[in-house]
């Protein structure tokens, strides 16, 4: 009672800390709505926004488009960040140039779609399914005929099945038909930017003496690797003068992050391998005693190689179980035995072994009506009139199909996962004798099918494998997790987990100049979490929480070092770089002071100087720069200083790459070709558009392009 009295005491005061606080949490909504801009974008190109959903969206896209150009149904997690990426991309690139072209007035006309499809030879026509079997090239009637058939496919009584197939085809084309425009339009771009860039036929003619003239020349030089790099001394002042003088090459045009963390790998026991070697002792003898239905028990079993029943090739199944086949009888049972590759338990049965034949022609008419009972019906009566006589093609014509024959090797569904109705299908192809007639029901359609070759006839294997990767415990996991959260709780800044680690016996990684363009850090999977609190959070010294990633197999800790800003990277970031080249510098002054000491004015004088090397260099040009294989460099100046040196005279010391050296030119060729001028300027326009495609990095270094999407995906 004293309790509640002291509560309704404090009723008012209550009622106003309540108030105030459903206030903040309806201002925090409220915040939130009026700044949708903040919250839902994933990023920037020249203040145009891609909200989540677009991006989202446009990912989806490309996905099926992935998926189907591969014949698969799902991406793994590498794939989908490509995917990711390469919209990313798309989306900024398309972006930059759709402004160009929009001040320039370029425009792609339905016209000009229609010219390309009409020629069929653009690259991204020749990756859809619409390919004329014998020129190998884009038919566009053929394209034309499934828009016909789509058009007309919701007033046809069509299976789910094939609905589906046709709608991720129209899909699949209006992809590549937004995409043809997009590339259109670049390529006007860059053609009309490589164009301006052509100058005149004097460059064609300079192009074609600087490939045909070629020059033979001597070579003798000392290296800098001559001059010991303790005797050199830098200064701060040099480098900070030549860091002024370099500035504008460390410009950073995005803010990355310089990070320490602790990746924890966790392992099974020595209790958990003895576990699964246990359980793999006792299917082994199970395995031993079974005779049917080896696709149920292989599953029960927990394996990591599925069981197909199907004759397959030796070197379908997992390499160590092809190591030890020959090793093996039909019956039989091989194992228990450890294979250190894919650290698994493994045992083996050879269940059958026959010759069969490796490629299997054949051909075949789908067959589906309004429900199952009709289309068992139609698919009788034309399976009784191929019996009786009827030619094939003609009914598959009847039918709106070609009935063409087709090959399919084992090499197509070998290790793919097969059930159902695939299963029924492949089976159904191999057991098949040649000109034999099979009517398959397959789901809501029936399938004839007839076998009209077979060839390639090897030694096949029915093999049931039990595979177990030695896996950790939950006992093993959580001990590591809670091992590893007391050190993160006791080391809670990086000054602190750099001094522990490795006396807690956890090895410390770092990691420079992480992006946040990056999917994950270190390598590992999973670590989207631990990137975004390093980007969206982290102040530098914090040390992240404990994060659980890879494949559910490892424990990450993160520390922000330090934040590098958008701008000018600092002197202490590059001054390994700069020192490099003021050492160099500084060995080629000295050199070059012996040199001059040495009074030498002959080749052979110079090539008997002290830690000289000498070469022989033929077939230079002033084209492509020469490699000297005697200072292990190529030396663009060789071929610079060969084209306007006079023949046997002596070059004064050049500063090199590698090393200074002199030159003399003892002999001039020219390759036997005709100058054409229109052929030196198609090869310049291809340069040029070369140059024209790296534009586009100045485009996006002004198009103030903003990338968050870390902070959704």
């Amino acid at each position: 009672m004293a309790t509640l009295q002291n509560i309704r005491s404090k009723g008012p005061l209550l009622v106003i800390v309540i108030g105030l606080a459903l206030f903040a949490f309806i201002a925090g909504d409220a915040w939130k709505v009026m700044q949708p801009h903040q919250a839902h974008d994933v990023g920037e190109v020249n203040g145009d926004a891609l909200s989540a959903q677009e991006y989202q969206n446009l990912v989806e896209e490309y996905t099926e488009v992935v998926k189907l150009m591969r014949g698969v149904t799902a991406l793994n997690d590498e794939q989908t960040n490509q995917v990711r990426d390469e919209v990313w991309r798309s989306y900024v690139n398309n972006k930059l140039v759709e402004k160009e072209a929009k001040a320039l007035g370029l425009t792609v006309s339905a016209a000009e779609i229609q010219d390309i499809l009409k020629a069929g030879v653009h690259p991204l026509l020749r990756q859809t399914p619409f390919q004329n079997p014998q020129t190998g090239n884009f038919d566009k009637d053929m394209l034309n005929k499934f828009l016909v058939e789509y058009a007309k496919m919701s007033e046809s009584q069509m299976p789910a099945q094939y609905a589906e197939q046709y709608n991720n085809m129209y899909k699949y084309w209006s992809f590549i038909q937004k995409t043809l425009i997009q590339s259109r339009l670049a390529e006007k771009y860059q053609a009309l930017v490589s164009k301006a860039l052509l100058s005149n036929p004097v460059e064609a003619q300079d192009a074609f003496d600087a490939r045909v003239n070629q020059y033979n020349v001597l070579m003798a030089g000392i290296p800098y690797s001559s001059v010991v790099d303790s005797t050199i001394v830098v200064k701060e002042s040099e480098l900070k003068d030549l860091y002024n003088k370099k500035k504008e090459q460390f410009k950073q045009y995005q803010e990355t992050r310089d990070v320490k963390y602790i990746d924890v790998q966790v392992t099974a026991s020595a209790e958990d391998r003895a576990a699964i070697q246990k359980e793999v002792d006792e299917a082994t003898a199970q395995l031993a005693t079974t005779t049917d239905d080896y696709t149920s028990f292989i599953r029960s079993v927990g394996s990591e190689a599925p069981y197909v029943d199907l004759y397959y090739n030796k070197t379908a199944f997992p390499s160590d179980v092809v190591a030890r086949l020959d090793s093996a009888s039909v019956g039989a049972i091989y194992g228990p035995y450890y294979n250190g590759a894919d650290n698994t338990i493994n045992s083996f049965k050879v269940v059958a072994k026959a010759a069969a034949a490796d490629s299997v022609e054949f051909r075949q008419i789908q067959v589906y009506a309004e429900d199952a009972v009709k289309t068992k019906t139609l698919a009788d009566s034309i399976y009784n009139a191929i019996k009786g006589g009827a030619n094939f093609a003609d009914v598959a014509k009847k039918y709106g199909q070609t009935g063409d024959a087709n090959w399919i090797t084992s090499a197509q569904y070998e290790g793919a996962q097969l059930d159902g109705d695939n299963l029924k299908f492949i089976s159904a192809i191999n057991n098949a004798g040649v000109n034999e007639l099979v009517n398959l029901p397959m789901g809501q359609a029936n399938v004839i099918l007839q076998v009209t070759n077979k060839k390639s006839v090897k030694d096949k294997y029915k093999v049931a494998v039990i595979k177990r990767e030695v896996e950790f415990s939950k006992e093993t996991y959580n001990r590591a997790y809670n091992d590893f959260s007391q050190f993160i709780a006791a080391n809670p800044s990086v000054e602190k987990m750099v001094a522990n680690a490795e006396e807690a016996g956890y090895r410390l990684l770092d990691r420079m100049d992480l992006s946040s363009s990056e999917h994950n850090i270190g390598g590992v999977r999973g670590t989207k979490e631990a990137l975004r609190w390093t980007f969206d959070k982290a102040k530098p010294g914090d040390v992240s929480g404990l994060y659980e990633c890879g494949e559910s197999d490892h424990l990450m800790v993160v520390g922000l070092v330090s934040i590098k800003p958008e701008g000018y990277r600092p002197l202490k970031a590059v001054q390994d770089q700069l020192r490099a080249e003021i050492v160099k510098d500084k060995k080629a002054e000295k050199i070059m002071a012996d040199m001059k000491a040495a009074n030498a004015t002959s080749f052979n004088q110079y090539k008997d100087m002290a830690n000289a090397v000498s070469d022989s260099l033929k077939m230079v040009t002033f084209a492509a720069p020469a490699y000297v294989s005697a200072l292990r460099s190529s030396e663009p100046l060789v071929g610079a200083y060969a084209s306007v040196a006079p023949e046997n005279q002596l070059s004064a010391p050049i500063k090199g790459n590698a090393g200074v050296f002199v030159l003399q030119v003892y002999g001039k060729d020219k390759l036997n070709e005709t100058f054409d001028a229109k052929a030196e300027e198609a090869t310049l326009t291809n340069m040029h558009a070369r140059f024209a495609s790296r534009l586009m990095n100045d485009l996006y270094l002004k198009a103030n392009v903003k990338d968050t999407r870390f902070l959704f995906f």
